[in-house]
């Protein structure tokens, strides 16, 4: 249902070597970059048709401010990979809001995620859903 998510910049070549990197870290890459007069939003995904997540000056034109709540959750198909984002975004500068483990109960559904923001801010998790 979710198209992409984007994520306010003030400093785009910033944020767009922090997604670049930590996002090739499960596939994805650059798939369109607007002039940076268009604001220089910059979107990344494994695929066209997939959801994806854009890095963007603010359009109004003011300081990017991250929003308090809100956060863009990453799937992933191994527990390896959330712990690989989440190692990556620290590597890359960004910081722990939470690290990786099951919250709740193992089993069929257990929930396996980790926590953290990037360089300006915004939280993002990256998760799994089911057993080790």
């Amino acid at each position: 249902m979710i198209g992409y998510v984007t994520m306010g910049a003030d400093d785009l070549d910033r944020a767009r070597g922090f997604y670049a990197a930590l996002l090739g870290t499960i596939g994805a890459s650059e798939l369109m970059r607007l002039p940076d007069s268009d604001n220089g939003f910059t979107l990344y995904g494994t695929a066209w048709g997939q959801p994806g997540i854009a890095v963007t000056k603010p359009y109004d034109g003011k300081p990017a401010d991250r929003g308090n709540g809100h956060m863009a959750a990453l799937v992933v198909d191994e527990r390896t990979k959330v712990d690989a984002l989440h190692a990556k975004a620290l590597e890359l500068g960004g910081s722990c809001e939470g690290p990786p483990g099951v919250r709740g109960e193992e089993g069929d559904q257990a929930f396996y995620g980790a926590y953290f923001r990037d360089l300006d801010g915004n939280k993002l998790c990256a998760f799994r859903i089911g057993p080790a």
